[in-house]
């Protein structure tokens, strides 16, 4: 997959491309129904001889147009390239969203972007919409596009008639059901960061952790135990994770909650080391215990439920 990363105003001509189509959204989770959107691009692409491209944008027009600084990115932009490029396209253009560019008229944004990519085919989901103020829509998009291209829309994607998308899987994962979240997203929901030295004290009680630093930027689930992957190395381990506080040992609340996680059957040093938990299941809300041997006694109950969660889940 070729990346092409454009800032407005851009100097691409449509002598640049082969006759292309083109997917269009923001595509933050790249879920179930982004992936409907792509995938139907991919198999137009692959009928008409046509190079298939997706065009996705960042940062969040959040960011930009109401100046809200943090923003729980389901897929931050370098995870969105990992998934999209996992889809098999051919070209993924990334689009810098400024105010200039949120400022083009819907007609500008379809002559800059698409005609003068050598679009031929283009496919969003219903409610995509483009242009200043979100004017254009899929509605308009025939008439913006000068007969040059023709346009599929991606009917509405839904799970017991609620419609699949971003807000709803972000606010899923922040009520903590995990489980349903993957089913929207049609994977497990992961999060990248790096090992670092924690407390320690894991490894004297017999449970020893890999402590995981993840950036702000990410949404992580609430604080709980939860049945998790751990990937480093490219390779893949299961175990169970605490999210949160310590609050049998820790007196005051830390900033932001550690993550944690017990890996079965491990023994290595992967301090420093870059590597990606995926979510599987919510076991239980964050505890306070008495006394050590009480947390003990809870920690393994974690585990036993996290290796029978794994078993059932392969079968």
């Amino acid at each position: 997959m070729k990346i092409i990363k454009l800032s407005h105003p851009h100097h691409k001509v449509n002598q640049d491309f082969d006759e292309m189509t083109l997917a269009l959204g923001y595509f933050d989770g790249v879920h179930k129904g982004h992936q409907k959107v792509i995938i139907k691009a991919k198999e137009i692409a692959e009928e008409t001889g046509m190079k298939s491209a997706v065009m996705t944008f960042h940062p969040h027009p959040l960011v930009v147009l109401r100046k809200q600084k943090e923003i729980d990115y389901l897929t931050p932009l370098e995870e969105k390239i990992k998934l999209i490029e996992q889809l098999d396209v051919d070209l993924l253009f990334i689009v810098e969203f400024t105010e200039e560019f949120a400022a083009l008229s819907p007609q500008q944004f379809v002559d800059e972007y698409i005609i003068n990519f050598h679009v031929k085919h283009v496919v969003a989901g219903f409610d995509f919409t483009y242009g200043h103020l979100g004017k254009g829509t899929m509605n308009t998009l025939p008439e913006h596009s000068r007969k040059q291209f023709s346009c599929t829309t991606v009917e509405k994607q839904t799970d017991h008639d609620r419609k699949i998308s971003s807000s709803l899987i972000r606010e899923t994962i922040k009520n903590g059901d995990i489980s349903y979240a993957n089913k929207l997203l049609g994977r497990p929901h992961s999060v990248s960061g790096t090992v670092v030295h924690g407390d320690k004290r894991g490894r004297t009680i017999g449970f020893p952790t890999a402590n995981v630093d993840v950036p702000d930027m990410y949404l992580i689930p609430p604080t709980g135990v939860y049945a998790v992957s751990l990937t480093v190395k490219e390779k893949e381990y299961k175990g169970v994770c605490n999210i949160g506080f310590k609050p049998t040992f820790n007196k005051e609340k830390e900033l932001k909650p550690s993550i944690e996680v017990h890996i079965f059957d491990f023994n290595q040093d992967i301090y420093g080391e870059k590597v990606s938990v995926s979510w599987y299941k919510r076991i239980r809300s964050e505890q306070k215990f008495h006394n050590v041997d009480e947390l003990v006694a809870q920690i393994s109950k974690d585990k036993n439920d996290a290796l029978q969660f794994f078993v059932e889940k392969m079968y």
